[in-house]
């Protein structure tokens, strides 16, 4: 069976996004895009929450075609189109670019897209990350800490009563300072 992966960029301080939702403090170079292309192209699918959906399907179908985009920017823009994706939401009536809508977070439907998938499922966006952790789905985690304390902004995982042990897989420091700390569940 296939696993939930959680990959996501936080500051040292647990934020995923800074104040107003900012998230102009990620250190995104091709270095680190590279990376991000190589595990997100063997994934099976893409599980979003309907915000980060939204705002891939605003920018990656057509961001090969600016000449101005870097090599695995035009790289992950393929990827992103190709991949077949599920976007969770109660409010979105239409979804474009090989995307399939889900109402709810259904532990039977989830548990059905990773016995059929044919690898590992990426999971985007933090209310759909707070959800699959509260239900304790979530198998690995991949926390890409960038070198900046926010103080204060959106929180990458809000309280819960759901614990979950983990087992530290690979570290691994990038050229700007991001640090990948990838842990497996036990």
């Amino acid at each position: 069976m296939s696993d939930l992966v959680l990959m996501m960029s936080v500051s040292i301080d647990g934020y995923f996004a800074g104040p107003d939702d900012d998230l102009g403090w990620q250190l995104i170079d091709d270095e680190l895009h590279e990376h991000f292309n190589r595990r997100l192209a063997a994934m099976s699918r893409f599980l979003d929450g309907r915000v980060t959906y939204q705002l891939m399907a605003e920018y990656w179908p057509t961001a090969d075609q600016d000449p101005t985009s870097s090599p695995p920017v035009a790289e992950f823009a393929r990827i992103w189109r190709e991949m077949p994706k599920t976007v969770f939401s109660r409010t979105l009536d239409h979804a474009d670019w090989n995307t399939t809508i889900a109402r709810s977070v259904d532990p039977e439907g989830i548990t059905a897209l990773r016995s059929s998938a044919r690898s590992d499922l990426a999971v985007g966006g933090a209310a759909l990350a707070a959800e699959l952790r509260r239900l304790d789905l979530i198998d690995e985690y991949s926390l890409y800490v960038h070198p900046v304390v926010l103080g204060r902004g959106r929180p990458l995982f809000p309280p819960s009563d759901t614990r979950t042990d983990l087992v530290l897989a690979e570290t691994r420091t990038f050229s700007s300072g991001v640090t990948l700390l990838r842990y497996l569940r036990r």
